[in-house]
């Protein structure tokens, strides 16, 4: 599957669906991001059960804000709409094939169970 550009618009609905979404935060003008791009795009065609998204940071600058990134290429991956992994900095294929096998490997029931406590602590705090 290859990538879908992902906009403000689009991108909630993108990330909350069932199953994984990797999202690359890049730039037209940034070095790393334009070597990590060809991985990203080979990573998305060897996985075709997996959603593979970009976000160019200057064309979203708000959503780019609002995801709170700081450093490009940032990568996020998302499970079932929740966030799982964000690293910024331009990813090796190796690095991003083992964090696809970690993040199919998720106990998703254990990591909704965590979310839902940490909100609770959130709440009680408040």
């Amino acid at each position: 599957m290859a990538t879908v550009a992902l906009t403000a618009e689009g991108f909630g609905d993108t990330v909350t669906r069932p199953g994984i979404t990797l999202v690359d935060f890049w730039a037209e003008w940034c070095g790393p991001c334009r070597q990590f791009g060809p991985i990203f795009e080979a990573a998305s065609e060897a996985n075709p059960d997996v959603t593979f998204g970009k976000v160019d940071t200057e064309a979203e600058r708000e959503l780019a804000g609002a995801a709170g990134i700081t450093s490009i290429p940032t990568l996020m991956v998302f499970r079932d709409g929740v966030l799982v992994f964000s690293q910024p900095g331009a990813l090796p294929a190796p690095a991003l094939d083992q964090v696809l096998t970690a993040v199919r490997g998720l106990d998703m029931d254990e990591v909704h169970r965590a979310v839902a406590e940490q909100q609770a602590g959130a709440a009680a705090e408040a």
